[in-house]
């Protein structure tokens, strides 16, 4: 097997830009690939975020596209509309993330080993896009946890218990050594059937090993994974055993600042007013700017702040059919005068609410949709 490619997506948000900015200061002796799907229907904010961090890499983020589109001159998510005949992707039929995301980049990356690094945060619970290509892994350097579920399943399944058990020892000892044992020991069922235990008891055991030692843990995984044909298999080493940082929401907007590629304006908080009560909004994401994951606030959000890909956004709806980006609902029906009050009013009073009992950031409260949402679009 030759030597992994080393590769970040950029979607034109905040999180996988400051993962490419923290990367590259702590880690410039990995050679990192860039690249980003362009849909064609972005935000400008998007492109121009791009093209600092491009500045302050001094490296092209490369745009991928599929083949069947080079010979054509239209947006890539035009082509598809029209070669779904007007059927709107949605949560049930993504068809926007399988042909626009996820078929470019694993033509890109060909069946060549791959490190996919994702910029998921440590004050975030979801997993995000595990490739089913055995020749793709992928890492998490922001998270305590830096494997995905796929290394760990594999790492703590009862019948690797005595491999995993002798390569403990060559980086635990003592009590240390006997704690990590009597987690590797306890049962944990892998039936298909009882997935949610099995996430839970998975969950339990990581995070008391990793409470014994996170470095060590690491280079124990690390070992075990040259027993299998993951992309690490064949690597001496790799830096990033040995990192402890956790990078929550804060730390994002810091590096982002410090480096001076700053933060894309959309994430910028607006006031608005309604019958004398004060809200915020803005945009959770990057991504398409009609994405069909957006809260309706943020429909709002896009009516009122970019009224011209609004109504670029109707032109795509069908309603006869009842293709519409939002369930049940048009965005003719959307932008009615006490429809968007509606929407408004829910929206303070929700933010009141998750206020009062959580996080006091917009974004976070934003971002609640986002965690179910396309995970692959917002790395």
């Amino acid at each position: 097997m030759s030597k992994p490619r080393h590769v970040l997506g950029i979607s034109g948000g905040k999180d996988s830009a400051a993962l490419a900015i923290y990367l590259n200061d702590r880690h410039p002796s990995l050679n990192f690939e860039y690249y980003f799907c362009d849909t064609g229907k972005e935000l400008d904010e998007t492109y121009q975020l791009i093209e600092r961090l491009e500045s302050y890499l001094g490296k092209k983020v490369l745009k991928l596209e599929n083949e069947e589109l080079k010979s054509s001159n239209e947006d890539p998510f035009d082509y598809y509309y029209k070669s779904f005949r007007g059927y709107l992707p949605s949560p049930q039929a993504r068809w926007c993330t399988s042909m626009m995301k996820l078929k470019p980049f694993e033509n890109f990356v060909k069946k060549e080993p791959t490190i996919s690094y994702v910029g998921i945060r440590g004050d975030e619970e979801r997993e995000g896009y595990i490739s089913r290509e055995s020749n793709i892994q992928s890492i998490f350097p922001f998270r305590r946890n830096i494997w995905s579920n796929d290394v760990l399943t594999k790492f703590f399944n009862p019948s690797n218990e005595k491999a995993v058990a002798d390569y403990f020892k060559s980086f635990y000892s003592g009590k240390r050594y006997d704690r990590q044992l009597d987690i590797l020991a306890e049962p944990i069922d892998f039936n298909r059937n009882n997935k949610t235990a099995t996430e839970k008891a998975l969950k339990q055991k990581l995070n008391r090993s990793l409470d014994i030692g996170i470095p060590e843990f690491n280079r124990t995984v690390f070992e075990f994974l040259k027993t299998t044909e993951y992309p690490l298999a064949t690597e001496v080493d790799f830096e990033l055993l040995d990192n402890e940082d956790v990078l929550v929401r804060d730390d994002i907007f810091r590096i982002l600042r410090e480096s001076g590629v700053g933060i894309p304006e959309y994430y910028k908080k607006i006031e608005f007013e309604v019958d004398g009560e004060k809200g915020e909004y803005a945009r959770s994401r990057s991504g398409c700017f009609f994405c069909f994951f957006q809260q309706k606030i943020e429909w709002i959000w896009l009516y009122e702040q970019h009224p011209e890909l609004f109504k670029e956004a109707m032109k795509y709806e069908n309603e006869d059919e009842l293709f519409t980006w939002v369930p049940n609902e048009s965005l003719a029906e959307l932008i009615k005068p006490e429809r968007v009050k509606q929407i408004k009013k829910g929206h303070i009073e929700r933010s009141n609410r998750e206020k009062s009992k959580s996080s006091p950031y917009l974004l976070d409260i934003l971002e609640g949709t986002e965690r179910d949402g396309c995970n692959t679009c917002f790395l």
